[in-house]
């Protein structure tokens, strides 16, 4: 009876890129991305609402709350969507990453360390299945986190706008 060859995947198990993306997908701050879109607004407003916490102090030092509160408002809503910012850069460039190594039809990887990598050539079945994954799951999160990054310039260049008249 011969049996037919079969095509082990020599990658291991943590560097393959749908282990990569159930790893991303489950982790935290990333999962923010997969959340219905109410639960995902909340966690950005929350690390607003800290940017301010964390920003006031500097806004208050910069503007009198007294002699300038429309100055001090804006300035402090400036420096608060700072870590916004760097949350969804962050999440965009983790996501982006897993989303390309599923995309492409070879894994690179190192069996021991950074020295000896290697590339693994994805079978047909792999390849389908991970493009299924991007299509449907990490497309749709790039695309929430592209719009998210939108209305976050709309709202810095609408501050700027404002900032600009008031002086």
């Amino acid at each position: 009876m011969k049996q037919s060859p079969v095509k082990v995947c020599p990658v291991p198990t943590e560097q393959q890129p749908l282990n990569e993306y159930e790893q991303l997908k489950d982790s935290w701050p990333y999962h923010w991305a997969t959340l219905d879109t109410f639960s995902y607004g909340r966690k950005l407003f929350w690390v607003w609402v800290l940017g301010w916490i964390l920003t006031g102090p500097i806004a208050a030092d910069s503007f009198s709350l007294h002699k300038f509160p429309i100055h001090f408002a804006i300035f402090a809503g400036l420096l608060s969507v700072i870590p916004v910012g760097l949350i969804l850069i962050q999440l965009y460039l983790s996501w982006s990453y897993v989303g390309d190594r599923l995309r492409k039809t070879t894994v690179s990887y190192e069996e021991s360390g950074w020295y000896d990598g290697k590339t693994w050539e994805k079978t047909p079945e792999v390849q389908s299945r991970d493009r299924l994954v991007v299509f449907y799951q990490i497309e749709p999160i790039l695309k929430r986190l592209r719009q998210t990054s939108q209305i976050l310039i709309i709202l810095i260049a609408s501050n700027c706008l404002i900032w600009l008249t008031v002086l």
